[in-house]
C-alpha cells in the first residue's frame, strides 16, 4: 500500500500526475476509503477556492474615503 501525499493527490485532480501514478492512484481510490475521503476534502477545497471573494478591511476604505475630503477640501 503507497502512502500518497496531499500534493500527489492535488497533481492528480488537476491532471499533472504521469500516467503512471494516475493509475497508482486510481487503483488505490478503489481499495482506500482515507484516500476518497482526502481527495474529497481537496475537491471540496477547489470548489470553494473558485468562491473566495475578497473586500478590503473597512479601516483602509476609511483611510482612502478620508484622504480623497482632505484633497478636495484643500483644493476649495
Amino acid at each position: 500500500m503507497n502512502n500518497y501525499t496531499p500534493e500527489d493527490l492535488l497533481l492528480y485532480l488537476y491532471n499533472e500526475a504521469s500516467e503512471e501514478q494516475t493509475v497508482a492512484i486510481k487503483n488505490a481510490l478503489e481499495s482506500d476509503w482515507t484516500l476518497r475521503e482526502k481527495l474529497a476534502v481537496l475537491k471540496d477545497s477547489m470548489k470553494r477556492l473558485d468562491t473566495v471573494m475578497e473586500a478590503p478591511r473597512t479601516d483602509v476604505v476609511l483611510n482612502i474615503l478620508n484622504y480623497a475630503r482632505e484633497q478636495s477640501a484643500e483644493q476649495v
